[in-house]
């Protein structure tokens, strides 16, 4: 078979699944993937690497490479190297991003930047695929053509092989589109256009049988199409489906022995502490839209370390309600305390099979399915197809064939991605679907810590740790059996609703009655998005909502460093700050306002998008133009813009953009320049979420 090196950096498990399934249909194509990690560069070696390469490539955070690439971009950065020291190496590369993030796809791109300056050259043109609109848009176009550029480059080294006609052409192979950060959403669409008519290798195809056809046609067509029920022409065509994802787990229930479990045993590479909380604060009146809340956390007897701009994770469990509802439905209630154990199939075509590892060895079925399995993420593809072999309806089987099928990618985003449908929502939909506990567990990703901005500073509270949070309400869906909450939100919101105190000053002392209780942390990897090392340097920050938690950290600070200095030499501080009402969640007014009185925060300005005027953070920085553009031009300012990265980041950065363009006196084009380099000397700094 012809080897090709099959390389991925991943964040959460993305890439690494994508890449594995890269590996799965290789064999059938006449190809060998010899896959591993970016990280485990003692696996293989770029410098003498004569076979192709193919990456699949994340990004993480607001557009750096994962963790695990880390490394390995480390290496390649290294200006002493020559610009031939990869001319040997072919290659093609797959990024994943999401493009409500200003640098999309940007891990991807670093590397492959690089790469092509170190002298590598493409095999096959990069695909960016966009998370924002569906990852497999392009990621299966994208699997669907390489195939073709492979045999295309192992026929010019001279191989024997001949092209075989029912690959998908290499000239389908998506278009590298450089570019504008205006161009970067729709990029994604037009490698999809481009892509459309790739060959049906590796499918399945589902031919409807013309007298039920002709049965059903014309009652269906009266009907809504939904999760559970499609109208023509998808409910009359025939399907091009995924190859059946190979079954590679064999699971062992065994009584429990009793022993007790804590989250913390859950693999973790960081270290995990247990902190109990000592005080929670509503910071929204009750007829708020959304309901904050301020968590404080006493660290007094750990070690960690910790400073304004930091974020740090919370290890959280999936809802009792839910997984006792999906013990249910798997008729194995009976079994929750049972001990799990897993091993590889012997006769699994899975090449590579190993057991996940966020699966503790040992631990009970209940405490994998409430701490370990992210039991809400919306299922891939892949996984829908194995459900459909497991449903004994027709109907039911068809229609998660059609959800999963090529012809079926919009209902598929429509119904179960844009819907944030779960497997839960799935199983109640689709009763006669009874999939064996190894198939969820093969396809059920680590459920992940959630990451939360430290809101306080150690000189302040040198012995506590605040943060913030909005209580996230999910939307509800057709399949939902009752409204849901955010699974990290919702989870701490129950456990302080004892002890929660209303925002009044009043409540600014005292904690729980009794024995508080108390939640796994743990520190996330130092970041940049912290107060400027001069502290003469202006700082402008921009943080509406629950985004101006870190500020909060960086003015208690501030306010310190003032105290313990009274003759240093301080740079201004300005704060646009966003809500909804001025009287519902206005979040830390009276400390706010403190900040002003004492000097320490020189201009706040506010807007409140639901009252009249209705205003938003982009326009009160508009309306200070002049002042904004000579922070940033003429004194080496510093911005932070913290909060959502859907809407407000890419706002804010089209104003900044405006305001350079209009009081430097440039075009749009050197205005975007200029703030990219801002970003670059780590002026610019963004620290949001979607």
């Amino acid at each position: 078979m012809r080897r090709f090196l099959l390389l991925y950096a991943t964040q959460r498990g993305q890439a690494k699944a994508i890449a594995e399934e890269i590996s799965e249909q290789a064999v059938s194509h006449g190809f060998c993937a010899d896959l591993h990690c970016i990280s485990e560069s003692e696996k293989y070696d770029l410098k003498t690497e004569t076979a192709p390469l193919v990456m699949v490539v994340s990004t993480t955070g607001t557009g750096d490479p994962p963790d695990t690439a880390l490394k390995f971009v480390k290496e390649i950065r290294d200006k002493t190297l020559p610009t031939d020291f990869f001319a040997h190496l072919r290659y093609g590369l797959l990024g994943l991003g999401d493009s409500e993030y200003t640098y999309f796809c940007n891990g991807g791109k670093i590397i492959d930047k690089r790469l092509q300056e170190l002298g590598a050259q493409h095999f096959y043109d990069t695909g960016h695929a966009d998370d924002c609109v569906g990852l497999e848009l392009v990621v299966e176009p994208w699997i669907a053509g390489l195939w073709a550029a492979l045999t295309k480059h192992f026929k010019s080294l001279g191989g024997q092989e001949e092209m075989n006609d029912a690959l998908p052409k290499a000239s389908a192979a998506p278009l590298n589109t450089p570019g504008k950060p205006e161009l970067l959403h729709i990029q994604s669409q037009v490698e999809l256009l481009r892509l459309e008519d790739v060959g049906k290798r590796d499918s399945e195809v589902w031919e409807p049988n013309d007298t039920n056809r002709s049965q059903t046609g014309d009652l269906i067509e009266d009907l809504q199409s939904s999760l559970v029920r499609s109208v023509p022409p998808l409910s009359q065509d025939s399907l091009s489906i995924p190859a059946l994802p190979p079954e590679y787990l064999e699971v062992h229930l065994q009584e429990s022995l009793g022993q007790e479990e804590i989250p913390a045993s859950v693999t973790s590479v960081d270290p995990v502490f247990q902190v109990p909380i000592s005080k929670a604060v509503q910071l929204t009146t009750n007829d708020a839209i959304k309901t904050a809340l301020l968590l404080e956390l006493d660290i007094s007897k750990i070690e960690f370390s910790h400073q304004p701009g930091d974020s740090f994770n919370v290890i959280c469990p999936n809802s009792d309600a839910e997984v006792e509802t999906l013990l249910q439905r798997l008729q194995l209630a009976d079994k929750r305390a049972h001990r799990v154990s897993l091993k590889i199939k012997t006769d699994t075509k899975k090449k590579g099979a190993a057991v996940p590892q966020h699966v503790p060895e040992g631990a009970s079925l209940q405490f994998i399915l409430t701490w370990c399995l992210e039991i809400r993420a919306v299922p891939k593809k892949a996984f829908l197809r194995a459900l459909a072999d497991w449903s004994s309806s027709a109907t039911e089987k068809r229609r998660l064939q059609e959800l999963c099928s090529r012809q079926g990618a919009a209902d598929y985003s429509r119904f179960v991605r844009d819907a944030g449908v779960c497997l839960l929502d799935l199983l109640l939909a689709f009763p006669s679907c009874h999939p064996p506990l190894s198939l969820l567990l093969e396809h059920l990703p680590k459920l992940q810590p959630r990451p939360y901005s430290c809101a306080s500073s150690r000189l302040l509270h040198p012995d506590k740790l605040h943060f913030v949070f909005n209580v996230v309400e999910c939307p509800s869906n057709t399949a939902a059996a009752t409204p849901r909450k955010g699974v990290c939100t919702g989870w701490l919101a129950t456990l302080v609703a004892p002890f929660l105190q209303p925002n009044t000053e009043a409540s600014q002392a005292g904690g729980p009655d009794g024995l508080a209780p108390k939640i796994s942390i743990s520190p996330r990897a130092t970041q940049s998005f912290h107060l400027p090392d001069d502290p003469s340097a202006p700082v402008i920050m921009v943080g509406p909502g629950t985004g101006v938690a870190p500020f909060i950290g960086f003015l208690q600070h501030r306010e310190k460093l003032q105290e313990q200095h009274p003759n240093g030499n301080f740079g201004a501080m300005w704060l646009f700050f966003g809500c909804r009402h001025k009287d519902r969640d206005y979040l830390f007014r009276e400390e706010l306002r403190r900040f002003v009185k004492t000097g320490v925060l020189t201009h706040l300005k506010v807007s409140f998008s639901r009252d009249v005027p209705a205003e938003y953070v982009q326009d009160n920085l508009q309306r200070h133009s002049q002042q904004v553009a000579r922070i940033l031009l003429q004194e080496k300012g510093h911005i932070y813009v913290c909060g959502d990265a859907k809407n407000m980041a890419k706002d804010v950065n089209d104003a900044l953009v405006e305001i350079i363009s209009r009081e430097a006196g440039v075009d749009r084009l050197e205005a975007v320049k200029t703030l990219a380099a801002f970003k670059q000397e780590k002026r610019y700094l963004q620290d949001i979420w979607s």
